[in-house]
């Protein structure tokens, strides 16, 4: 076999050690236009389970590693006068230099061929090989040769940073966040050796442009960098290696390999040094490839298995590094609003990959401190007492909304059930709400309920445009009332154009194969091209509209609902005034962001004018149309902010479903961005909604400020009792805590069942 690697980093070195290993009589050769010490940058940082890979993958390179590594467990987190210190994160650092270096030696010992200042300007001429294994770093020139079959996309990201050196030996991998007059500044600094550290500078483009500073002023850098940090580091040396000002480069590729080539390292992904070194995934990279290639026998099926196997563990980790990065850009918003305390346990969090209750594993009295805070305010704003000590979980203290308290943060989402007889709800809804308010969650928002006949998704929905659906609606909420602890909210819609269409099992959006009632929409523009072509509403129209509303708040107090949420998302009546890319609308309810918005805040005064004054009202929102030309999540800003302004207690932050062709990006956790955007722009109430589905998720939402309440759907069909076992998981059941209902409360006193045994 022969195997040629463009690129003498760690990650190209570590790739032909493995295979070396593997094939003896492999013929590999590296090539590397620098000298063999020549590299930039000072450290490289590991996690524990990290070097852990590397140990399994080769011991002889994990032990010359951790060798040569300095390792500490905290983080310290320098925020206005105030040090917040983490443990139990398990960190090593050591120089990139010396890890060239004894690599360099294991390549030699397994008999690798290595070329230094060997330029490559045309990476056709390595393809005589079995396999070239391109690790040329973000400037890849292999990328740029076969840019057509690899497809990369590379985003430079808006902040500024900067590299540097010194000789502090900082105790901790420590963050500072210094405020100058120029703007605010984030530092990343670790050691790596002995008196040896690593600086990494960042801010805003607008604060680097303040400083007057030039981009390759590697002086005036070090200058300004040794001012900024002398009260933390004192007197101590700042180092310069080609240290100019840079953007970082998010690198992604739509393929890896192509015919014998493969992209590894920064070449085809970057992760944002906030999460990891790309030292680190380069290596794993290798660890992936190699694997792939023993398992499969040849180089083909080796690569083909490496990108259809490993290429998803990447994307997730770039996701999280993406959230990470985003953190860091948007650091002011933190800054200038979290608690010090509370902005601590944001920056731990920050990708969302260290949840509540792993950082609790870490250290646990950070933990306790932070939710001792959180219970503290969660006090001061319910006005409930709340224990101390322990205090709660996040999750488990009271919220209030004007004089509703609720006594969780967890809601259940409203979810259609499409089983209403004309409009009226049954024993279904009976049970099904009925199961989840027992189940413990502190708010129950029923299902979309439509304000009019014409207004339904389908014939299965719910309504609220008669005296039969408030006598039907209230046998739900009275159940709710005499027998759990929950408080019930009802969701008013109206379909629009994505009306008149067949249950959701019998076609997701489809038309009605018959009897199709007339449908209304901002402009005459269809949902699906196979949809019913809406009715542009005229003021009638409008009128009728809000004349609907207003009788179905009405309706809705008759029926004995705690809070009303105005539905304004997903593609519904009202969403598509408020989408510019369902608004085509040229009179003063089309064109810019105000004038869309006044339909929508019409029917929401109108709606608030009737709903009692104790009463609160949410409204949820589309906050990222997820198609080109549509809502952002910047948009979503002045739209909460109108709606706050016209008297809405809280958002319920959702995205999407506004058009059919969108292109959203799942993943755990994915819209919660959004509710904190709004949130700490606004410092206004919010909901987190999407991909939540676990306890440690919604601790983590709350304790880190990114929402005030989480809703959660698909988790609550799986287990209507979600709350009362992540009440168990968490050890908050009993007296004080969260209690079972009485018909119940035998059971619970005598025993003490275990979910994972049969004993009792």
């Amino acid at each position: 076999m022969k195997i040629n690697c463009l690129g003498g980093g760690p990650g190209s070195m570590y790739f032909a050690i493995l295979m070396k290993k593997s094939y003896p009589d492999a013929q590999i050769t590296i090539y590397e236009q620098n000298k063999h010490d020549d590299t930039f940058g000072f450290g490289v940082v590991f996690s524990d389970q990290t070097m852990e890979g590397f140990r399994d993958a080769d011991e002889p390179t994990y032990h010359a590693i951790t060798n040569s590594f300095e390792h500490w467990d905290d983080i310290d987190i320098h925020i206005k006068g105030e040090v917040l210190k983490s443990t139990g994160h398990g960190f090593a650092g050591m120089s990139r230099v010396k890890m060239l270096i004894l690599m360099q030696e294991r390549c030699r010992e397994l008999g690798i061929e290595m070329k230094f200042e060997h330029r490559i300007d045309n990476p056709e001429e390595l393809r005589d090989c079995d396999l070239l294994y391109a690790a040329d770093g973000v400037n890849s020139i292999a990328r740029d040769q076969w840019s057509s079959e690899f497809k990369p996309n590379l985003d430079f990201r808006p902040n500024r940073f900067v590299w540097l050196g010194s000789d502090f030996n900082f105790s901790a991998f420590t963050f500072h966040f210094i405020e100058s007059e120029h703007g605010l500044w984030r530092t990343h600094c670790y050691r790596y050796e002995q008196d040896r550290s690593t600086l990494i500078i960042e801010c805003t483009d607008d604060t680097f442009q303040n400083t007057g500073i030039g981009i390759t002023d590697e002086d005036a850098t070090v200058d300004y960098v040794a001012n900024m940090l002398r009260p933390y580091i004192g007197d101590a040396m700042i180092i310069k290696n080609r240290s100019h000002w840079r953007q970082f480069p998010n690198i992604t590729a739509e393929t890896w390999t192509f015919d014998n080539v493969v992209l590894a390292g920064d070449a085809v992904h970057t992760a944002h040094f906030s999460i990891g070194s790309g030292t680190k995934l380069a290596m794993e990279d290798a660890i992936a490839l190699h694997g792939a290639l023993i398992d499969t026998g040849n180089v083909p099926d080796g690569l083909a298995r490496y990108e259809a196997t490993y290429k998803p563990e990447v994307e997730s980790l770039q996701r999280s590094a993406n959230v990470s990065q985003r953190w860091f850009e948007e650091a002011e918003r933190y800054y200038d609003t979290l608690d010090p305390i509370q902005f601590g346990f944001s920056v731990l969090t920050r990708s969302l990959r260290i949840s509540h209750g792993n950082l609790r594993l870490r250290d646990e009295g950070y933990v306790d401190s932070v939710d001792k805070w959180f219970a503290s305010q969660a006090a001061n704003q319910s006005g409930v007492n709340l224990p101390e000590d322990p205090p709660p979980p996040p999750m488990f203290t009271p919220y209030k909304l004007r004089d509703m308290v609720l006594e969780n943060r967890i809601v259940v989402s409203p979810m259609c059930q499409y089983s209403a007889d004309n409009g009226v709800p049954d024993d279904w809804h009976l049970v099904h709400l009925g199961s989840r308010a027992m189940g413990g969650a502190g708010l129950i928002i029923a299902e979309m309920t439509n304000v009019s006949e014409e207004g339904r998704i389908s014939p299965g929905c719910t309504g609220i445009y008669s005296d039969e659906h408030v006598s039907a609606w209230k046998r739900v909420t009275d159940f709710v009332h005499e027998h759990t602890k929950s408080k019930i909210s009802l969701q008013l819609g109206h379909a629009g154009r994505k009306g008149s269409t067949t249950l959701l099992w019998d076609g997701f959006d489809e038309p009605l194969p018959d009897g199709n009632w007339p449908i209304l929409a901002a402009s005459p523009m269809p949902y699906k091209p196979q949809s019913q072509v809406p009715k542009e509403m005229d003021r009638a129209d409008m009128d009728q509209v809000v004349a609907d509303y207003t009788a179905a708040t009405e309706r809705a107090e008759a029926a004995g609902f705690d809070m009303l949420e105005v539905h304004m998302a997903h593609g519904y009546l009202l969403n598509t005034f408020v989408s510019p890319l369902t608004n085509q609308r040229t009179d003063e309810y089309g064109g810019s962001l105000e004038n869309r918005m006044r339909f929508p805040l019409e029917v929401f005064r109108a709606v608030r004018e009737k709903w009692p004054e104790g009463k609160p009202i949410s409204v949820r929102i589309s906050a990222n149309d997820w198609k080109d030309g549509g809502t952002t999540p910047v948009d979503a800003v002045p739209i909460a902010d109108m709606l706050y302004a016209a008297g809405a207690d809280i958002i319920d932050v959702s995205s999407g479903q506004v058009v059919s062709d969108e292109e959203p990006e799942y993943g755990r956790l994915f819209q919660t961005p959004f509710s904190e955007r709004i949130r700490l722009e606004l410092g206004k109430p919010t909901m987190a909604v999407g991909g939540i589905s676990s306890f440690e998720d919604a601790n983590s939402i709350l304790a880190g400020g990114r929402a005030d309440l989480c809703v959660i759907a698909r988790a609550h069909l799986f287990d209507p009792y979600w709350t009362r076992h992540a009440a168990y998981e968490l050890d908050w059941v009993g007296y004080g805590k969260v209690e079972w209902p009485k018909q119940y409360d035998t059971l619970n006193r005598n025993y003490v069942w275990r979910f994972d045994s049969a004993e009792k």
